[in-house]
């Protein structure tokens, strides 16, 4: 992998996009970062320099902050994607969202560029047929937080090359990652059992068996997670859990993938997770309060 020539494209400034672009810049490859928003785009570097200056400071990140901070170039033109190596997408998890983008990068990239999805459980090969070359189309999912989440779940669609999986592959390893491969089924690896367990939890917190900091603390101290379910999902933020469920419940057509009515409620309501201040679980800046 030439970091030297391998610009990596990234679409979305929000907390998956900003991450990559994080992870690509420290890892030392020149990062385009598209967005239509310039609040999104102040709001990201605030993030991100944030986050490395809190990783130099421990020693994690060797280079100064202002010195990855600068491989990062926004655009507001997917035109300016052009000479990207690989473009990576993180916009909404809805299908016609990504549709839609996929349909305009085919107009801009080179024949050679790699295309990637962070979808967390949509279909690689139907959104590698949406971008028109489904042999250059692989599903990258990151973690959340992709700066200190160590894991990129890798997917090939029904199309994708070998080359292209192998890329990736070099891609991950490239990033200081460690990867795993999944079929392109719903929900791959980790969004199935995780949203599985987090969707359980819902049921329990619904049905009163017990509070939701009881619930997460028997699963950190009785199982040693790291965080509990209910706060894993304000993290994750309950909307994406939600859609995780739901395009589950239908591709793999089975009752045990149906969504939480509290789950389907709090999202109705805006109780999204950290993101919007209030999940399960009430937010002062990075600060968790009871629900």
């Amino acid at each position: 992998m030439d970091k030297a020539i391998t610009v990596v494209g990234v679409i979305g400034a929000g907390i998956m996009g900003g991450g990559i672009a994080q992870a690509a810049a420290t890892a030392g490859f020149t990062v385009m970062i598209h967005t239509r928003r310039s609040e999104a785009v102040e709001e990201m570097f605030s993030t991100i320099r944030a986050s490395l200056e809190k990783l130099h400071g421990k020693g994690l990140v060797a280079e100064e902050p202002s010195v990855v901070l600068a491989r990062i170039i926004p655009c507001r033109d997917l035109a300016s994607l052009t000479g990207c190596g690989l473009v990576v997408e993180a916009v909404a998890e809805q299908l016609a969202v990504k549709t839609e983008l996929l349909k305009q990068l085919e107009t801009v990239l080179t024949d050679q560029a790699i295309l990637a999805t962070t979808t967390t459980s949509l279909s690689v090969t139907t959104l590698g047929a949406a971008s028109g070359r489904p042999d250059r189309f692989v599903g990258m999912h990151f973690m959340n937080p992709v700066p200190l989440m160590e894991l990129v779940e890798l997917v090939a669609g029904d199309e994708t090359s070998a080359e292209t999986i192998a890329f990736a592959k070099e891609m991950t390893a490239a990033l200081g990652k460690t990867f795993v491969v999944s079929k392109d089924r719903p929900g791959f690896i980790t969004s199935r059992l995780l949203c599985t367990l987090v969707n359980e939890a819902f049921e329990m917190l619904e049905e009163g068996v017990a509070t939701a900091e009881e619930i997460d603390t028997a699963m950190k101290l009785g199982a040693n997670f790291p965080m509990g379910p209910l706060a894993l999902a304000d993290l994750i933020g309950l909307d994406v859990c939600l859609a995780a469920m739901e395009t589950m419940a239908a591709g793999l057509d089975s009752h045990k993938y149906a969504p939480s009515s509290l789950l389907k409620e709090y999202v109705d309501q805006g109780r999204l997770g950290r993101k919007s201040g209030q999940g399960v679980y009430r937010y002062d800046g990075q600060a968790r309060k009871q629900p």
